[in-house]
C-alpha cells in the first residue's frame, strides 16, 4: 500500500510540473505576442489630440492686456508719428492679423500626418487651425480636388499680440544659426512674410513627441500703405531684422505701487 501511494504521489507531481510548464509556455507566448504588437504599433503614426478643448489655469479669469500691445500704445505710436510726421492718428500703422500656413504634401498618402500638424499648430497658436483643401486635381502627385493637404491659422486681437511677443523673445533666438530676419520679404503693401524650417523653435512643442520636422509660413498683415512704414512698425515691436547691432527690446512701464 505504501508503495502504491508513493507511485501515485510521484505521478501527480510530474503531471503538475508538466501542466505548470505548459502554462508558463502559454504565458511566454502571450507576452511575446504582446511585445510584437507594441513593436509593430511603434511604427504607426500616433493619434492626434485636440489641446484647445482642455481647461487651463486661467479659465474663467479676465483676460489681461498683452504686454506688447501696451508697449505699442504707450511708445510705438508716438515714435512712428514723430518719425514719419503723421498728423492724423488714423495714419499710424498697426498690426491687423498674423496668418500661419503649413502645407503637408505627404498627407495625400498618410492622412494622419495632417492630424499631427493640426495638433501642433493648435499648441503653438492657442486656437484650432482650419484644414485647407486642394483646388485642383494633379495626377502626377496623386492629388484629388477637395483633398486635405494643409492647415492655416489666422490670429487677431490678444492672441495675435501674445504670439508676436513669444515669437520675438523666445522662438527667434532658438533658430539654428540665426543672424536676423531678412528685410526683402515685404510685398509692397505693408505685409511681411517669413518662412520657418522647423517647428521645434517654439517652446510649446515637445521634442520627444515630434515624428516629422516640417516648416510653416508666417505672414504679418499691417495697415501700413508703404513697406517703410511696416518695417518701422515691426522694428519698433522688437522684430530682430538682419543688420541690427542691438535688437529693439520692448519695455513696458510698470504701474506704480499704491
Amino acid at each position: 500500500m505504501a508503495t502504491k501511494e508513493k507511485g501515485a504521489a510521484k505521478g501527480g507531481a510530474k503531471g503538475g510540473a508538466k501542466g505548470g510548464a505548459a502554462k508558463g509556455g502559454a504565458a511566454k507566448g502571450g507576452a511575446a505576442q504582446k511585445g510584437g504588437g507594441k513593436k509593430g504599433g511603434a511604427a504607426t503614426t500616433r493619434a492626434a489630440v485636440d489641446f484647445t478643448k482642455r481647461e487651463h489655469a486661467g479659465a474663467g479669469l479676465p483676460t489681461a492686456t498683452p504686454r506688447l500691445k501696451t508697449h505699442y500704445e504707450q511708445t510705438v505710436r508716438a515714435n512712428l508719428a514723430k518719425q514719419f510726421g503723421f498728423t492724423n492718428p488714423m495714419q499710424i500703422p498697426t498690426l491687423e492679423k498674423i496668418v500661419i500656413n503649413c502645407g503637408v504634401g505627404e498627407a495625400v498618402k498618410q492622412p494622419k500626418l495632417l492630424d499631427v500638424v493640426v495638433e501642433e499648430l493648435a499648441l503653438i497658436t492657442g486656437q484650432k487651425p482650419v484644414r485647407r483643401k486642394a483646388k485642383k486635381s494633379v495626377a502626377n502627385f496623386g492629388l484629388r480636388e477637395g483633398q486635405d493637404i494643409g492647415a492655416s491659422v489666422t490670429m487677431r486681437g490678444a492672441r495675435m499680440w501674445e504670439f508676436l511677443d513669444r515669437f520675438v523673445t523666445v522662438a527667434c533666438p532658438r533658430i539654428r544659426d540665426f543672424r536676423g530676419l531678412g528685410t526683402k520679404s515685404f510685398d509692397g503693401r505693408g505685409n511681411y512674410t517669413l518662412g520657418i524650417k522647423e517647428q521645434m523653435i517654439f517652446p510649446e512643442i515637445n521634442y520627444d513627441m515630434v515624428e516629422q520636422i516640417h516648416g510653416m509660413d508666417i505672414t504679418f498683415v499691417t495697415s501700413a500703405e508703404k513697406d517703410a512704414h511696416a518695417f518701422a512698425l515691426l522694428h519698433q515691436l522688437g522684430m530682430p531684422f538682419r543688420g541690427d547691432d542691438k535688437p529693439v527690446t520692448p519695455k513696458v512701464a510698470q504701474p506704480s505701487a499704491a
